[in-house]
């Protein structure tokens, strides 16, 4: 197929009893293959959200058209939402996304070492735990390609949630959410209440993965976020730092949740330009 011609729909895992786990895949009109690639993990509290279009704070951003004029290929990926599975279920669901477009990485023409996530909310959160799980078996799940690596080199993680056990104390003065209530989004994530499952928690919490061999990763975090505390970037952020990691933290200021009440454009040109060192030889785009 031609390499500019989308890919809609195609299967990278099925599990007995649930919806087939499906990706979208775009790549640039301009260029030459292999295309470095960004992954994109949509948001929508684990429980929401689709990767057919973005929502109404990030539509006008065009962030996928401008992803793709930079020269990456785009992938939008599914994941099971909470009310179908829950954790490590949507985890496993991306990696076997990221599984299956490295085995036909050939075919499709991409490179297959150039891969990075970037996620918003909850995507960012599925985001980071794939970056930095890298090729931890028990975090790999069963579904899809196996005997492939699902690592990836960068990531791009807007607004995420870092440590479940922490998100109620970190809470902004007018924060919408008690994360701890029985029916939060993070206790529907992991099964139960957090502060009674924190067993469960601490296994969602990307925190609890950082190593020193950790990619480069941008957290970005509205300094106004009611909905997911600013201080979840910042701690992530500041585990990162403790053990040397490539990291970098942009705190916007003003900015709620989604960024509203910030230029999203800026913040997108950031996430490039940060691709763009991580990923591209210093050559400069393929």
């Amino acid at each position: 197929m031609p390499a500019s011609q989308p890919v809609i729909d195609a299967i990278v895992a099925e599990h007995p009893g649930y919806r087939p786990l499906t990706l979208d895949l775009f790549r640039p009109e301009t260029g030459r293959p292999p295309y470095p690639l960004v992954i994109w993990v949509h948001g929508g509290a684990w429980r929401f959200g689709t990767n057919k279009q973005d929502g109404p704070q990030l539509a006008p951003a065009r962030i996928g058209d401008r992803i793709l004029a930079a020269g990456y290929a785009l992938a939008r990926v599914t994941y099971r939402l909470s009310a179908e599975a829950a954790f490590p279920a949507p985890l496993h669901d991306v990696k076997a996304a990221v599984r299956w477009l490295r085995h036909h990485a050939g075919e499709l023409g991409l490179d297959h070492s150039r891969f990075a996530m970037w996620g918003e909310s909850a995507g960012g959160h599925l985001a980071a735990l794939v970056a930095l799980s890298g090729d931890d078996p028990a975090a790999a799940g069963t579904g899809g390609v196996q005997g492939v690596s699902d690592a990836v080199r960068a990531g791009v993680i807007w607004y995420a949630p870092s440590n479940l056990l922490t998100m109620a104390a970190q809470n902004h003065p007018e924060g919408l959410q008690d994360h701890d209530a029985p029916d939060s989004p993070e206790s529907r994530l992991v099964g139960g209440p957090v502060q009674q499952s924190p067993k469960e928690a601490a296994a969602a919490s990307p925190v609890n993965y950082v190593t020193p061999d950790a990619p480069p990763l941008l957290l970005v975090h509205g300094e106004q976020d009611r909905i997911v505390p600013v201080g979840q970037s910042r701690e992530l952020y500041e585990r990162l730092s403790a053990l040397g990691a490539p990291a970098e933290l942009r705190i916007v200021p003003g900015a709620d949740h989604c960024f509203v009440g910030a230029d999203l454009a800026p913040l997108v040109r950031e996430g490039l330009d940060f691709l763009d060192r991580s990923l591209k030889p210093p050559s400069g785009r393929p």
